[in-house]
């Protein structure tokens, strides 16, 4: 059997569908409907979502980062502040985030403004993390060009022996960030592209809720 193109991959989506009549008032909360779902579903990777940002001339970039937490003020994600999409979010704070579950053909679309979290936050959240994973925020000069893996691998035995018998501290180059929404899309896949979109924006600190066509 011949491999398909990539003009003949195609999929029918026909598990749910999405009305203005069953969404909650709030997407905050509509949200955290569908994360509870993709969590109870076991999607693979559910916090998983594509970070768009872009320079003050408009060039854009994406790359995958992990939703750590949300609430009615936005959406947390952590990362150096000295990498590529931090530097573009000094040059322009307006990003959009993107989250797909595939397992339950859904995705969320957010935009906004984006700030850096608050250093108590950024603290606690670093906290939590493994071991490992603090010595990784020290050891990488992330989004900078480096001469090869052993380079890193030195950096990461450096801070290691730094750090042995003592508390890791955050790093501070390194923190959150928030992504304060005025625009959030919620997508259903449904039978012959013909999709439920239903997005909400945000009008005088209220929110609008409209269907859009797909």
């Amino acid at each position: 059997m011949s491999k398909p193109t990539l003009s003949q991959i195609r999929r029918d989506y026909n598990l749910k569908q999405l009305s203005k009549s069953s969404v909650s008032q709030n997407p905050i909360n509509q949200f955290g409907l569908w994360m509870d779902e993709a969590i109870a579903s076991n999607c693979n990777e559910p916090n998983a979502m594509t970070l768009a940002t872009s320079t003050f001339e408009g060039k854009p970039s994406a790359r995958v980062v992990l939703l750590k937490d949300f609430n009615n003020n936005g959406f947390v994600f952590f990362t150096n502040y000295e990498s590529k999409k931090s530097k573009q979010l000094l040059q322009n704070p307006y990003a959009a985030l993107v989250l797909f579950w595939p397992e339950l053909q859904r995705q969320v679309r957010i935009e906004g403004q984006v700030k850096k979290t608050a250093d108590a936050e950024s603290d606690s959240y670093f906290r939590t993390r493994p071991e490992k994973s603090k010595i990784g925020a020290w050891a990488s000069p992330q989004s900078q060009v480096i001469p090869n893996r052993k380079y890193l691998e030195n950096l990461k035995s450096d801070f290691q022996e730094e750090f042995s018998g003592k508390t890791i501290s955050r790093p501070p180059n390194w923190g959150g960030y928030i992504l304060q929404p005025n625009l959030i899309e919620f997508w259903q896949g449904r039978p012959n592209r013909l999709h439920d979109r239903i997005q909400y924006t945000l009008v005088n600190e209220q929110w609008a809720i409209e269907r859009l066509a797909p």
